[in-house]
């Protein structure tokens, strides 16, 4: 299972790695096509066993399972995939929940991702998925009309000094509008190859 949906290889380069960089979201890479259309096919065909078996493994098939969710919008996931990202267990994975999270687009999903930022953005000792979850708030807000991320956007809030903090450890700035933009790129992306 590990082999067929988190580990096949795209020029040379395993699932896994493709989705964390998002390297598929460039027209210019050439395996661009082939890649999206066996996501999207995965997506559809795995069982909701095999993506349960896939989050209870490590990083790279969790990635993969948060990706695999949100690409297919399978929203039975929602509670798990809050439990996982509120629990930061393990590296790079709280992306792919937060892009499910954003795929789903209610405010289910927008209370997930305020809890998270109201536990991790007070943390300035800590990165782990911060600028993902706020991208996918914001999108959210834009979605359902709503301001949820103001209150941690506002100037000199929690969102600056957590850029602060992080800034000391040798973490790159970015901005709450980049964030959007990420979030925003792959959902459009996810939205031109699926259903609604």
């Amino acid at each position: 299972m590990v082999e067929s949906y988190v580990t096949r290889t795209y020029g040379g380069l395993p699932r896994y790695l493709v989705l964390n960089a998002g390297r598929f979201l460039s027209p210019r890479w050439w395996h661009t096509t082939r890649f999206t259309r066996h996501l999207i096919t995965d997506a559809a065909s795995i069982n909701d066993e095999e993506l349960e078996a896939l989050l209870g493994y490590e990083w790279r098939s969790r990635l993969t399972a948060g990706w695999l969710i949100g690409v297919d919008r399978r929203e039975r996931f929602r509670t798990r995939i809050g439990d996982l990202l509120l629990a930061s267990e393990v590296c790079y994975s709280g992306g792919a929940y937060c892009f499910a999270l954003a795929r789903f687009g209610t405010h289910a999903d927008a209370e997930i991702l305020t809890a998270y930022l109201d536990r991790y953005l007070p943390r300035t000792d800590l990165h782990y998925d911060q600028p993902a979850a706020l991208g996918a708030l914001l999108r959210l807000d834009a979605l359902l009309g709503t301001r949820q991320a103001d209150r941690f956007t506002e100037p000199d809030g929690l969102w600056d000094e957590w850029i602060k903090g992080v800034g000391r450890l040798g973490y790159p700035a970015c901005t709450p509008a980049e964030q959007r933009r990420w979030t925003d790129l792959a959902c459009d992306f996810a939205n031109g190859w699926t259903l609604p």
